[in-house]
C-alpha cells in the first residue's frame, strides 16, 4: 500500500468515513428520465455483479437452439427469465496476458488497463460504470453504490498487491472506489433519513475551521496543497446539497416517480452477517432496492472477492472458493466447485426474478436495467482469461433483445470493451473510445 503521504486529499476524506464520487463536469449534459411523447419514463440502470475464482468450464455456457436460448447446468437456475438474458463467450481483455501474476492481473474487467504490476502505486485505469455514474449520478440521491461481503487482504504475489483482488470499481486510474461490505452502512448509504449528512455536514465544518486557522501560516506551495484539499471538500458539499434537494423535491426534479416508494427490507442489523449466504443475499437485495426506489442508478456489486476463500459449508461442501478452483480434476473437489458456481447464477438468478417482478409502467425493471454476471476468470483451475464468463441480463430500456447466446471466441476483435462501449452509448455516455476499444458491439438490439 502506499505511505501515508502518498494518499490524496479525496482519499483522506474517504477514509474518515465520508464518500466522494466523481466531480461534475458541465460539459456532459444531464440524463435523467428520458421522455416519449412527452411523458417521462423510467431511467436505465447499470449493475456489476462480480465472483472471484472462475468457473468450471465443462458446464458453463449455452447454445441456441430451436426453442431459443439453451443453458448448460450452471446456468440453469437462470431459466425463469431466459428471454431477458445474453450469454457471451469468447470476450476477454488481452491486457490480461502479459506479464506473471495468477488473480490480480486479471482484475482490469471494467478498465481493460493493464493493471499496474507494484505493490504500492496501484493502477488499474477508470472504470467503465464511474465514468457512467459522473454522468447519471446527478439525478440520484447516490451517484454509484459499491458493495460487496470481503474487504481487502493485503498481501503480494510476482509483484502485485492483493488489494487488486478486493475491487471492481475505481473511481481514478490509481484509486478504487470505496467498497460498502457491512449491510447496515450501505443501507444507511441509500435510505439516509438525513443523519448521516447532518453528521457529514458537521465534519465539514471542523475540516473548514481547520483550513481557516491554518491559511495564514503555509508557505505557497502548501497552500495549493490546502486549496486541492478544498476541492475535494467542495465536491463533497455539493453531493450534500444535491442529495437533500432530490430528497425534498423529488418531483419536480427526477419528473418520474418509481413504483416502490418505501423500503421492503428491513434496515439490516450491524455488522457482518454470521452466515455467508445471508450476507451474499443482502447485499443482492439492496442492490434491487436501490434500483427500485432509483436512489442510484449505477451499482457494482462483489459477491465475493477474487481469491476468496468464502467457505459454502451450507451447499454440503468442505474447502474455500479459491481452494476449490485448483481442484486439479479430482472429481469431489470438482463437483464441489461446481455447486458454489450453481449457487452464484442461482442467487443472481433471483434477484433478476425481484427486478422482472417490479412494473415500471410499460415495462419491468429488469427491462429498463443491464445487470452483468461476470468473473475474471474462465476456467479458475488454469487461471485461463484468454476468455470470460459473462451474463447480461435485461432490455435497456428496450435496447437489448435477450433470449440469445453470443460466440466471439473466433472474432478477432473480441475485446470485452467493446461491450462496455455498448453499455456506455444506453446509458447515455457517447465516446468513440473506451479502454483498448474504439467500436462497440452492434448485434445486442
Amino acid at each position: 500500500m502506499k505511505s501515508s503521504s502518498q494518499f490524496s486529499r479525496r482519499q483522506f476524506l474517504r477514509g474518515a468515513g465520508i464518500m466522494l464520487g466523481l466531480p461534475w463536469f458541465e460539459s456532459v449534459s444531464s440524463f435523467g428520465a428520458p421522455v416519449v411523447k412527452g411523458t417521462p419514463q423510467a431511467p436505465r440502470r447499470l449493475g456489476i455483479c462480480f465472483f472471484g475464482n472462475g468457473v468450471n468450464p465443462h458446464h458453463w455456457g449455452a447454445s441456441n437452439g430451436p426453442g431459443g436460448i439453451e443453458f448448460l447446468q450452471t446456468l440453469k437456475p437462470l431459466e425463469p427469465v431466459k428471454n431477458k438474458v445474453m450469454v457471451f463467450k469468447g470476450l476477454w481483455n488481452p491486457s490480461t496476458v502479459a506479464g506473471p501474476g495468477g488473480h490480480y492481473p486479471k482484475m482490469n474487467i471494467l478498465s481493460g488497463l493493464k493493471v499496474k504490476q507494484t505493490t504500492t502505486d496501484v493502477e488499474v485505469g477508470l472504470t467503465m460504470d464511474q465514468i457512467i455514474a459522473a454522468k447519471v449520478g446527478q439525478n440520484t440521491p447516490v451517484a454509484s453504490l459499491a458493495i460487496g461481503t470481503e474487504g481487502p487482504k493485503y498481501s503480494t504475489d510476482s509483484g502485485y498487491t492483493s488489494l487488486y483482488s478486493a475491487y471492481l470499481s475505481w473511481s481514478s486510474p490509481t484509486t478504487p472506489a470505496p467498497k460498502e461490505i457491512y449491510p447496515q452502512q450501505a443501507f444507511d448509504q441509500l435510505f439516509d433519513d438525513g443523519s448521516k449528512r447532518a453528521r457529514d455536514k458537521s465534519v465539514l465544518d471542523l475540516v473548514m475551521q481547520d483550513a481557516s486557522s491554518l491559511r495564514g501560516k503555509l508557505s505557497r506551495r502548501d497552500g495549493q496543497k490546502l486549496d486541492e484539499y478544498l476541492t475535494s471538500v467542495r465536491e463533497l458539499e455539493q453531493r450534500i446539497a444535491r442529495a437533500e434537494k432530490l430528497s425534498t423535491a423529488e418531483a419536480s426534479t427526477r419528473g418520474w416517480q418509481p413504483s416502490v416508494k418505501t423500503p421492503w427490507l428491513a434496515r439490516p442489523a450491524s455488522g457482518i452477517p454470521a452466515q455467508q449466504e445471508e450476507h451474499v443475499k443482502l447485499m443482492l437485495d439492496i442492490m434491487v432496492l436501490a434500483f427500485q426506489m432509483d436512489r442510484t442508478r449505477v451499482v457494482t456489486n462483489m459477491l465475493t472477492n477474487d481469491l476468496s476463500g468464502m467457505n459454502f459449508g451450507f451447499l454440503g461442501i468442505k474447502g474455500g472458493q479459491h481452494e476449490l478452483s485448483h481442484h486439479a480434476n479430482d472429481a469431489e473437489r470438482l463437483a464441489a466447485y461446481q455447486k458454489g458456481n450453481e449457487y452464484m447464477v442461482k442467487v443472481w438468478s433471483e434477484a433478476l426474478q425481484k427486478m422482472e417482478a417490479t412494473n415500471e409502467g410499460e415495462r419491468s425493471l429488469l427491462d429498463n436495467s443491464m445487470i452483468v454476471l461476470t468473473s475474471s476468470l474462465f476456467d479458475g483451475n488454469a487461471h485461463d482469461s484468454t476468455q470470460l464468463p459473462l451474463v447480461l441480463a435485461g432490455g435497456g430500456g428496450g435496447t437489448l433483445r435477450g433470449g440469445r447466446y453470443f460466440d466471439y471466441s473466433k472474432d478477432e476483435n473480441r475485446k470485452l470493451c467493446r461491450l462496455h462501449l455498448a453499455l456506455m452509448d444506453r446509458m447515455g455516455v457517447k465516446t468513440s473510445h473506451f479502454g483498448d476499444a474504439d467500436n462497440p458491439l452492434s448485434d445486442l438490439a
